[in-house]
């Protein structure tokens, strides 16, 4: 606490002193005396962003459910604290204690996105921790890493003694109380922990056991177990019911606004969806979902441990909920009363209806967004996205009869096969969207808005779409000019990505060890909050891979062999790669693949098991 006490004199030199004080209604306090293992929870962005992180909710909430275990939280102090830490030589400290990060037994990243890496390793700097794993003396906390990035950890593996691989709501405890067992038995060692973890507990990757070996060309010739009663590849870990799941009853209230202030209610995990282009779609397969009596019970339970007044249906599509509407009737009945609004943040255009629309507040708003992603039906097919141009007019015609006047529509460049017809289709289709709102009876009076909002294709783990360069700067470049010259009418408002960001992240996404190197000097150039564009700087990007000897062309436009060893072969989460080889073909071929709720095509995530209430197969079974 006397570090805590340190923090405090210095507060009011800096920016939401609320991001540090703690003592949030909520939070969840223990005495370090009478715990085994004490464990740092880290979310490498800010504290509005990391409060809003659901899997953080659940996370902390699970650990601190055993009496011999305490979890806290962490998260990236912004610039003006880390000056103000680094004049005064204060280390980087827990929420809730105000305890040293060198003084927990773990310490636990959440990497939800490669940009975020260099946080990483500046939280690991701003904590007096080696960044090298190799580095670390038997008495240093373990480092842990989790979340969608740790499906290819390679880029950051030698930051790392371990990482978790799929759900951490049961597997994350097995670790930590393996810890504390050995502790308990005066067995620990740390290479002693760390191999019996790899060795029993499904889902536990640790990259010291794994020697990587490169061929002459630069690509991966092997991963080489350096023990032999460890699996050759680790399987990911799911949660079988999502409706007998871990769930919190009570989470941190933060003092100051967060991003996403309001109850999180997860539906389901998965995606029915398959787009070919889509990570998260594929990592979390197979698709599970939750009970509306489960939701309803859980939602009243944060409502009266919380106060917030909106419930966020949280998953990746949720239009495609099959109890919707019994879910949205039974929310409604004590909702509307209790004045708390509804909201549904992921809508499909061909699930959407007037019915929902005047059922959830959050779709009476002025504004409804919608991804097609391609502007023609030929590159929709492509990526199987499965939504026609009559969809989308269909869902915003709905939206427009009731008086609506804004829309947004999301597409990507650089898809694999994209043609300038294709990105001349994005400006048409648009075009479309503002005359069908002139001619849908009773649209307002009020001038139509349709912003076309244009990201860049990045070949992520784990996707059909893996093997495919990115498109180069220049070739995105010049799409993006195109693309501004085909929109001509000022209804139409054109937004798009920075090519330069989502190229760095194509090579971290993609990366292998190899990239250690150049992460670590990063850390040491003083490279923080690279997901912020005002602290995003490309050309030292560039300077940094060139000073380690890297191409950045070799990870991000280089098209990978399909029988080349990917950096992320040793991972299996249950979709094998033959389907995903069978979907890029298709792709080629302008072929679709229907939803998992229409039938199943045989991803092979089914395989490890499930309470899978949407799959043709288990259905029949049942």
């Amino acid at each position: 606490m006397e570090e805590k006490k340190e923090y405090a004199g210095i507060w009011k030199a800096v920016q939401k002193p609320g991001r540090y004080a703690g003592g949030e209604f909520g939070q969840i306090l223990k005495d370090p005396e009478s715990v085994v293992a004490r464990f740092a929870f880290c979310f490498p962005d800010s504290y509005e962003i990391g409060m809003s992180n659901l899997g953080v909710r659940l996370l902390y909430g699970v650990l601190n459910e055993d009496p011999k275990i305490w979890c806290e939280r962490v998260y990236a102090p912004w610039v003006d604290m880390q000056e103000q830490m680094e004049k005064h030589n204060l280390p980087l400290c827990a929420m809730e204690s105000g305890d040293p990060l060198t003084r927990f037994d773990f310490i636990g990243f959440t990497l939800q996105y490669e940009m975020c890496y260099t946080n990483v390793l500046n939280m690991l700097r701003l904590a007096h921790m080696p960044l090298y794993a190799k580095d670390r003396t038997e008495d240093m906390p373990l480092v842990i890493g989790g979340g969608p990035c740790s499906y290819n950890a390679e880029p950051i593996a030698d930051f790392f003694d371990l990482f978790n691989i799929g759900e951490g709501e049961e597997m994350l405890p097995e670790i930590v109380r393996l810890y504390v067992r050995m502790k308990e038995e005066g067995t620990y060692t740390r290479s002693g922990f760390l191999h019996e973890a790899a060795r029993t507990i499904p889902g536990v990757y640790v990259p010291s056991l794994f020697e990587v070996t490169y061929n002459d060309d630069g690509t991966i010739r092997a991963y080489t177990p350096v023990c032999d009663d460890i699996p050759r590849q680790v399987k990911k870990r799911i949660v079988a019911d999502m409706d007998t799941a871990y769930f919190p009853k009570k989470v941190v209230v933060p003092y100051i606004e967060t991003v996403q202030d309001r109850i999180m209610l997860e539906v389901y995990r998965g995606c029915i969806r398959g787009c070919r282009f889509c990570q998260a779609g594929m990592v979390y397969r197979p698709v599970r979902d939750k009970s509306p009596d489960t939701l309803n019970e859980q939602a009243i339970c944060l409502f009266e441990n919380t106060g917030y007044e909106e419930v966020s249906l949280t998953s990746l599509s949720i239009s495609d909920y099959p109890r919707l509407e019994e879910l949205t009737d039974k929310l409604l009945a004590w909702t509307v009363p209790n004045k708390v609004s509804l909201s549904l943040p992921s809508l499909r255009a061909d699930s959407f209806s007037k019915e929902l629309m005047d059922k959830v507040a959050s779709v009476r708003s002025s504004s409804l967004t919608f991804a097609p992603e391609a502007g023609t039906q030929r590159l929709r097919d492509v990526i199987n996205k499965n939504v026609t141009e009559e969809d989308i007019k269909h869902a915003t015609g709905i939206a427009f009869a009731a008086g609506k006047d804004t829309v947004k529509l999301y597409f990507m460049n650089g898809l694999p096969t994209e043609t300038y017809e294709d990105i001349r289709g994005i400006a048409e289709l648009a075009e479309h969207i503002v005359d069908h709102y002139y001619a849908t009876p009773g649209h307002s009076r009020r001038p139509v808005t349709v912003t076309v909002s244009v990201s860049c294709f990045i070949p992520k783990p784990f996707t059909p779409f893996q093997w495919e360069a990115q498109d180069t700067m220049e070739s995105l470049a010049e799409k993006q000019k195109y693309l501004a010259e085909c929109i001509t009418n000022r209804k139409i408002r054109y937004q798009h990505h920075d090519a330069k960001v989502s190229r760095i992240e194509a090579v971290l996404a993609r990366g292998d060890r190899r990239l250690s190197r150049a992460l670590a000097l990063a850390c040491e150039e003083g490279f923080r909050f690279d997901a912020w564009d005002e602290f995003f700087d490309y050309d030292k990007w560039l300077d940094v891979f060139a000073r380690c000897g890297i191409d950045p062309a070799f990870y991000a436009n280089r098209a990978f062999g399909l029988d080349e060893v990917l950096p992320w072969d040793i991972i299996d989460i249950g979709v094998k790669k033959e389907f995903l080889l069978r979907e890029r073909a298709k792709a080629y071929q302008g072929e679709t693949t229907p939803n998992c709720k229409e039938a199943c095509s045989g991803c092979g995530a089914n395989a490890l098991g499930g309470k899978l209430t949407w799959c043709p197969k288990y259905r029949k079974k049942q």
